[in-house]
């Protein structure tokens, strides 16, 4: 395929629907033709080691891989593929005679609609990350396991990309601050790799390795019809796609962080793991996340020029070291602590464990989403005691909670529990995974005017956006029959008053002064 078939396709006559105009983008491995209703992208006959297209055949092929794999997140983005007939200078779409090109036609829309478009613009909101935690976390569930004989996910499998990063990069650095770096990191992940090696095996045995997307990021996100689309997965390199769920998720957290956009990175991987329930794997995350940093700090030095002149070579560098110090955080032990929210449904706490989440990098752990996961979505009586509300289902949820609590601290990281702990057992058995784990404990006391809880659930239930049950008799049983902390608990509390936000500054500003790891 040469320049002058790009040239060529850009005229009106060749298309069956009206051009508005042509726009040539150009990547390392494609081209995209923007026509206006309408993108058409075509695979560059090139080889890269990871990817091989430089037969028509294969070019073809991956096409039409792109295309089935692309609409298992998608709906109308990726049509069809289209041979090109003719010559590279009197080219036809779908025309009569041997093919020369394959071009695979997708749905337009704007540039200015891409998720990292609108971050640079000061426009992407926690209601985007939430909506993109929704749709990866379904995708993961639902996408098919790698057959249990395929090497993807093996302990050995998944460190040799790892390895591989240092070999590549370690021949561009000649600074001693940067060597020394490097090589710390380099011993982090081989301690990491044999610490988690038995999780690994563990996973891949589980089958949490699955056809993933491999590539997401804000850059291959966009809003189409006010929605968001995640798009443009790895077709070429089933290794890439063949993965852990953690290494698909860790690379959008990596991502959102390398944006500066820590807090909503953090809100991204709760809301994944209350979709998933797969608190299990979270001692994964850091490697992952690391390893997607360091892929992207070898890929700087990469696209350095041979000739690169000093600025050339200063600029690829700065963003080597940018990843390269991203990786390096993620090395780092964490402070951590087990926050209990105490008060009646409605009351708020689900906000101030989300400001835990987005502030000090907790994992949210909420009674609502894991009663209903052990329970199943049951019609609820007119009693609230009954059902999957009655003592033993109560118990049954807080020993989950707190099982939980305990699998997130030892993974390390800090968890905040959004549960209403009314109950001074409920409280006591909370502290126990606390000491158990060596961690500091918090009860957060939950306060709001009566008026103020009763217009938050309803907006709750107009929104029917939300797991709770609850309704305004429930809550009024609830105050009635509440424990009040003791005088001991008062001691390891924090009262909030939810409906205030600079009591919630308050209680993040207290935990980050006990814990300045943080």
């Amino acid at each position: 395929m040469s320049q002058s078939l790009i040239a060529a396709l850009q005229n009106p006559a060749l298309y069956p629907h009206p051009v508005d105009g042509f726009q040539v983008i150009e990547t390392h491995i494609s081209w995209v033709l923007l026509t206006g209703p309408y993108a058409y992208k075509l695979k560059k006959p090139v080889n890269f080691g990871f990817l091989d297209f430089t037969g028509l055949e294969a070019r073809g092929h991956f096409c039409g891989e792109e295309l089935r794999l692309n609409q298992r997140l998608t709906d109308d983005l990726y049509l069809e593929v289209l041979p090109i007939t003719g010559s590279a200078e009197e080219p036809q779409i779908a025309g009569d005679g041997p093919i020369i090109e394959y071009a695979l036609k997708m749905r337009q829309f704007p540039q200015s609609q891409l998720l990292s478009t609108l971050q640079a613009n000061g426009e992407l909101t926690t209601a985007h990350i939430d909506e993109m935690a929704r749709q990866i976390a379904r995708f993961h569930l639902d996408a098919p396991r790698v057959p249990a004989a395929h090497v993807a996910g093996t302990p050995e499998s998944v460190m040799e990309p790892v390895r591989q990063n240092f070999e590549q990069i370690r021949p561009f650095l000649s600074d001693k601050a940067d060597l020394q770096q490097l090589e710390a990191l380099q011993a982090w992940a081989e301690s990491s790799f044999e610490r988690l090696k038995p999780l690994l095996a563990q996973r891949k045995a589980e089958g949490f390795i699955r056809e993933c997307h491999g590539d997401i990021h804000l850059g291959n996100a966009t809003l189409i019809d006010g929605k968001v689309v995640i798009f443009d997965c790895i077709e070429f390199n089933e290794p890439f796609r063949f993965t852990d769920v953690y290494a698909d998720a860790g690379f959008l957290a990596m991502d959102l962080e390398d944006r500066g956009l820590k807090c909503l990175a953090r809100r991204f991987i709760s809301q994944y793991l209350e979709q998933t329930g797969d608190y299990q794997g979270l001692e994964l995350l850091n490697f992952y996340k690391a390893y997607r940093a360091l892929v992207r700090a070898k890929v700087a030095l990469f696209s350095m020029p041979a000739d690169a002149s000093p600025m050339q070579r200063a600029t690829a560098l700065r963003q080597y070291r940018n990843y390269a110090n991203l990786a390096e955080s993620y090395s780092t032990i964490p402070s951590r602590f087990l926050a209990i929210t105490s008060g009646v449904s409605a009351v708020g706490k689900s906000h101030v464990a989300m400001r835990l989440v987005e502030a000090l990098g907790a994992v949210r752990l909420r009674s609502d989403v894991e009663r209903k996961r052990l329970f199943g979505e049951q019609q609820v009586q007119n009693d609230p005691n009954v059902g999957i509300y009655d003592a033993q289902a109560n118990t049954a949820t807080y020993d989950r909670l707190h099982e939980l609590a305990g699998i997130v601290l030892r993974a390390g990281f800090p968890v905040a529990i959004d549960a209403t702990y009314l109950k001074r057992d409920q409280r006591d058995a909370a502290a126990k995974v606390a000491e158990a784990t060596g961690t500091p404990c918090l009860i957060i006391d939950c306060n709001a005017p009566q008026a103020v809880i009763a217009s938050w659930l309803a907006q709750r239930q107009a929104d029917r956006n939300d797991p709770s049950d609850a309704t305004l008799a429930v809550i009024e049983q609830q105050q009635a029959n509440r424990e009040a902390l003791s005088a001991e608990e008062v001691l390891r509390s924090k009262r909030v008053e939810t409906n205030e936000s600079g009591s919630l500054d308050t209680l993040v500003a207290n935990i980050r002064q006990r814990l300045p790891g943080l």
